[in-house]
């Protein structure tokens, strides 16, 4: 999946100082993240990393003084720490509903019937007889079976 600098801001109520089209499309540690990638800043301690930093868009304080300029475009939110975490949590929430296919391994029972658009995640049990309509999503390790 790939986002916005904009839509990452609007995510985590931040304000982008920089580019808002800059897209990323994964994550990656201040210190080692490259193009593509977004990072965040909340420890002074890591600021160095700031002005040589590779990624894309990184999310930091919006108290955060700059010492010099930087090469990426910033998301400047009240904690970044916070925000970054959020915006982890939203970031999974996409993913599950993004979800298609059957992982491995499954047991899906023979008399038992699917469409294509769903999701069987992996070590799931699909019993006799089951039915399981367009769009569901069966997570790992469910037992489903009628009894």
């Amino acid at each position: 999946m790939v986002f916005s600098a904009s839509q990452i801001a609007l995510l985590i109520n931040g304000k982008v100082d920089g580019n808002p089209d800059a897209t990323v499309k994964s994550f990656g540690k201040i210190e080692e993240a490259g193009e593509g990638e977004l990072s965040f800043l909340a420890n002074p301690k890591y600021e160095e990393y700031l002005y040589n930093t590779k990624a894309t868009i990184v999310i930091v304080n919006d108290s955060l003084e700059l010492k010099q300029a930087v090469n990426t475009t910033l998301i400047k939110v009240k904690d970044a720490y916070s925000a970054f975490a959020l915006l982890l949590g939203k970031y999974q929430e996409f993913r599950q509903q993004q979800l298609k296919g059957i992982q491995q391994p499954v047991y899906i029972a023979a008399t038992a019937s699917y469409a294509d658009d769903i999701f069987l995640g992996s070590f799931a049990y699909v019993g006799e007889q089951v039915k399981i309509g367009s769009g569901s999503k069966i997570y790992p390790g469910v037992f489903w079976a009628i009894m």
